[in-house]
């Protein structure tokens, strides 16, 4: 069955004032504010005006690992503060960013399945935040919904919100993550209203890796062969100061770009663990890279340069979700915004004194490149790719007694073009699907141009693409609809009741309406 919708309620003008005059938009009048003339506008390159590096000389820095401030038998208990602080990205300047404990990336957490981590936040920041876990499997109240703003410790920002559900809270609030999930490599990143690309541009964003006896057991690279890369682009003005292209450079009130980026905004620096175009000493050994696309809007298609002449490039060993079944052979990585790989690369392929070049094919002139592996030395190698990984359930299509069409598209908002799903703008207020607790469910997902979609709480399995049945099973928690594309996916909304957030992960179009809601029931 396909499941009805209703309109989304109008507001009136004195609601609509009292928003503005509270200084936080709703996202249809967000849009309205950055009106796009096209009705699918292409991501936009934002070119850097300060001088920028060669490639290839700086190290690669491997985010700290977060220590606990204090553990019990069954959690673990952390301060992760937001705050403003300065650090040198490009060498020899020095540019503000916003961090989680101060840091871009913010440090890693490091958890294990069924232990609980409780994350205690404050915010130092001079406008509200909301830290989402993404790919957690976490309960309403802590998942991070755009409308539970964190506001600032210090300072006079107005705490009224539109959304009369919406947890807001001033100067601290803790975060509480079960994590009952299989292991997997996770990400934490701001998901606030209306702002999240602008946020997560200027620094909040960093890796959350859930670990587990299954993955343990296996003999994959470990501890420093297992490296985090969070892959991102960005751009600098002359003065080392990161430029975007917002139309309130406070954050603190009007929301939106610039009307050329509102298909999304790309930068010519590429930064690997916030690093721009590292390079990597690595021994003649496997490696299990951790990659996650933490970009706004840019795709990635990543290749070894030059490639093993024996071997394959990459193999994959896990997605979003975690394991795979069994591993298998790439010979480039495809990633959109959100999407994570774990792969394994085994440089006893090349010889000592050999540098390989991680190249971006989807990428021109400064973001065709990453960054740069040089092999330094021969080591004893333990490790080893099993041909079994792990076993996935897979979902029954026959046990979903509901299939729900999602269109995500440009369309009419409020009288302007913006983005939509089924031609509906985001509004915290209404519900666009309820599916029962422990139900399983078909989304078949379309497209006009591509968007990663993003569903918070549950993971899920692609069934097809265009008609065509998709046979390799994995876990995943975004996607990336490509133009003109219908994909469906399966998912069992088991774990927990509430209200969660589905959208499209390029952050300009998430900021500019491509957002809705599912309540578990």
């Amino acid at each position: 069955m396909t499941e009805q919708r209703h309109s989304p309620g109008r507001l009136s003008r004195r609601q609509t004032l009292r928003v503005l005059g509270a200084g936080v938009l709703l996202p249809w009048v967000a849009s309205s504010c950055s009106l796009l003339r096209s009705s699918t506008p292409d991501a936009r390159l934002l070119a850097s005006t300060a001088p920028l590096p060669k490639p290839f000389q700086v190290p690669l820095p491997i985010p700290d690992v977060l220590k606990p401030t204090s553990t019990s038998p069954t959690t673990d208990y952390y301060d992760l503060p937001v705050r403003v602080a300065e650090q040198e990205i490009l060498p020899g300047l020095r540019t503000r960013i916003w961090g989680y404990a101060g840091q871009f990336p913010g440090p890693t957490l490091e958890a294990r399945r069924g232990r609980r981590i409780v994350v205690r936040q404050r915010n130092e920041l001079p406008v509200p935040v909301v830290t989402h876990l993404h790919g957690g499997r976490t309960p309403p109240e802590s998942d991070g919904y755009p409308t539970d703003l964190l506001l600032p410790a210090r300072g006079d920002f107005p705490s009224g919100m539109p959304d009369p559900r919406a947890k807001v809270v001033r100067g601290q609030r803790t975060y509480e993550f079960p994590l009952d999930q299989r292991a997997a490599t996770l990400w934490y990143h701001d998901h606030r209203m209306d702002f999240t690309g602008p946020q997560v541009w200027r620094g909040l964003a960093g890796f959350f890796v859930v670990r587990d006896d299954e993955d343990d057991a296996l003999p994959l690279p470990k501890g420093a062969k297992d490296v985090p890369l969070m892959i991102c682009d960005r751009a600098f003005a002359a003065d080392g100061s990161l430029s975007y292209p917002a139309l309130d450079a406070s954050l603190r009130s009007r929301p939106g770009v610039r009307e050329a980026y509102a298909g999304g905004v790309l930068g010519d620096v590429i930064l690997v663990n916030g690093a721009p175009w590292p390079e990597f000493e690595v021994a003649r050994t496997r490696y299990r890279f951790r990659v996650l696309n933490a970009s706004n809007a840019r795709r990635y298609e990543l290749a070894l340069d030059p490639a093993p002449s024996e071997s394959s490039a990459f193999v994959q060993v896990g997605t979003d979700g975690g394991l795979l079944e069994r591993p298998a052979t790439r010979e480039t990585l495809t990633l959109a915004p959100a999407e994570r790989l774990d792969v394994v690369v085994d440089f006893a392929a090349y010889p000592v004194g050999t540098t390989i070049v991680l190249r971006n094919r989807a990428g021109k002139d400064s973001a065709a490149q990453v960054m740069r592996f040089r092999v330094v030395r021969n080591e004893r190698d333990d490790s080893a790719v099993p041909n079994r990984l792990s076993r996935i359930e897979r979902l029954d299509p026959a046990r979903a007694k509901v299939t729900r069409d999602l269109r995500f598209e440009s369309g009419e908002v409020h009288g302007h073009t913006g983005w939509t799903i089924n031609g509906k703008a985001f509004d915290p207020t209404r519900m666009d699907a309820r599916p029962k607790l422990g139900s399983t469910e078909i989304w078949r997902l379309t497209s006009d141009i591509a968007h990663p979609v993003h569903l918070h709480l549950v993971h899920f399995q692609v069934l097809s693409i265009d008609g065509r049945k998709v046979r390799d099973l994995a876990w995943k928690d975004t996607h990336d609809l490509q133009a003109a594309q219908t994909v469906e996916v399966i998912a069992r909304f088991d774990g927990y009741r509430g209200r969660y957030a589905f959208h499209c992960h390029n952050l300009e179009h998430e900021d500019m309406a491509m957002m809705g809601n599912f309540e578990v029931v």
